[in-house]
């Protein structure tokens, strides 16, 4: 309509130079309005950007202290997340629409994420309470939506690096804040149901198993930051978040953080991402023995013990032989999503004093392969486990061929790789608004947009 009046009186006028002149001035303004708009509507973007992994990773409700023993629990349904997490996505939907090219939008919806959700939606049928399940998982998929805006909101990888590493660099430096201002928050104390934690750091989160994962990917971050034009945050991001990870305590995401960097870089070193994915894919499947494998093969029993400290897993063993047991129950449509462990059939069992855990309320099977088998069955876990940890791969091969992609799949994939091998030790798959499996997510997503287009900001700029 501006462009439109303005268009009109310089018809109108044509007849005198002078008139027109200051006709050509004053269509000049509209011009620069709507540039300045448009400066206004892409800052905005990177900015909702950055706080979408500031939430992603903060959480709606940080610092609960030792509220509940399961890292799990605070993603439980409560108005909090219900209330927030819907009003999140119902902005960063309007975000996209307003500020997003409609063909980029279009190819967010892939294959992969229709068939996981559908699967997942599908299971909720099987489940002993099938409105709960569908709750449950409708905020994972709306959390989803917070995850799509990260990624596609900025306008180019510059404003996509420094939103990302000024949001996550103050994170960090809240979590060091609440170290010395409110310890009993931040840090495991010998009260409650595992005093053999006390000491170890946990920050915002509820534990330091969720703790040391999650850092391990904000490390990652940092170097992607710091190789993608940000060097002084990506360090300090880098630096703040493996000591973090190093004070959590947790011995194997100590050992898998350099092992997911290190064969990421060894691949660019040498030039070959397939060999990279081969030796991931044979790491993959001596984590997978030396974990799960055991509960099977006394072979694989005894490697463990010759390698590992504690060959129990603390206690997760026990666990994982009750899960397997019972998949035999419900082998091809599983139990039902977030179902099987707070059923009333587990919870009205009789306690097994033998065993290293009371599977009662535990929450999840600390395995997240043997879990989506047990909520969707023997086929939708194998499908799950193909579209979220080796479909990703396929991805980075494509992305690979594209210097201009290169530096963020690395980020990715590092995060694709590193959480398949946590995998085998905790459960995220679609945990709600779970900062582990949103995080995964985000990778798993990058990915997919890497192989299959650039980001705006990998279209836009060409720093390497």
């Amino acid at each position: 309509m501006r462009h439109l009046t303005f268009t009109r009186f310089g018809a109108a006028m044509h007849s005198n130079s002078a008139t027109a002149d200051h006709s050509t001035t004053r269509q000049r303004v509209p011009a620069a309005f709507d540039a300045g708009l448009a400066e206004l509507v892409q800052g905005l973007a990177a900015l909702l950007s950055g706080l979408g992994l500031f939430l992603i990773v903060f959480t709606l409700m940080p610092f609960q202290g030792a509220i509940e023993t399961d890292p799990n629990a605070a993603n439980e349904g409560n108005i909090i997340n219900q209330v927030g997490y819907l009003v999140l996505g119902a902005v960063y939907l309007f975000a996209m629409l307003l500020a997003v090219d409609r063909r980029i939008l279009a190819r967010l919806v892939s294959p992969s994420w229709i068939a996981i959700f559908a699967v997942a939606y599908l299971s909720c049928l099987q489940s002993y309470d099938p409105a709960a399940s569908a709750r449950g998982l409708t905020l994972s998929l709306i959390a989803m939506i917070m995850v799509a805006g990260v990624l596609v909101l900025p306008r180019s990888e510059r404003d996509f690096v420094n939103a990302g590493a000024n949001a996550i660099l103050l994170l960090i430096l809240i979590d060091y804040a609440a170290l010395f201002v409110a310890p009993d928050r931040a840090i495991h104390s010998a009260f409650g149901d595992e005093p053999w934690h006390a000491g170890f750091w946990r920050g915002h989160l509820l534990h330091k198993n969720v703790s040391a994962p999650v850092f391990s990917i904000l490390c990652m971050f940092g170097i992607y930051c710091l190789r993608a034009g940000a060097p002084l945050r990506g360090w300090a991001i880098t630096l703040l978040a493996a000591n973090f990870v190093l004070h959590t305590g947790s011995k194997t995401t100590i050992g898998f953080l350099p092992i997911a960097i290190g064969l990421v870089f060894a691949g660019r070193a040498v030039r070959s991402p397939g060999l990279m994915i081969l030796a991931h894919l044979a790491m993959s499947a001596l984590v997978f023995g030396l974990t799960l494998g055991s509960i099977y093969s006394d072979t694989l029993l005894s490697l463990t013990k010759a390698l590992i400290d504690d060959s129990t897993f603390t206690g997760r063993d026990d666990i994982w032989k009750f899960a397997s047991a019972s998949i035999a129950e419900r082998p091809w449509l599983g139990q039902g999503y977030a179902s099987f462990w707070l059923s009333p059939v587990i919870m009205g069992m009789e306690a097994n004093f033998e065993a290293s855990w009371d599977v009662r309320g535990i929450v999840t099977g600390h395995n997240s392969y043997l879990d989506a088998v047990l909520m969707f069955g023997v086929p939708g876990g194998i499908l799950m486990t193909a579209f979220l940890f080796i479909k990703p791969l396929f991805d980075y091969m494509r992305a690979y061929r594209r210097p201009q992609a290169r530096i963020f799949a690395d980020f990715c994939v590092m995060v694709v790789i590193f959480m398949t091998y946590n995998a085998m030790l905790e459960s995220f798959f679609l945990n709600r608004a779970d900062p582990m499996w949103l995080l995964t997510a985000l990778a798993v997503f990058g990915l997919g947009l890497a192989g299959r287009m650039s980001m705006r900001a990998q279209a836009a700029t060409s720093q390497r």
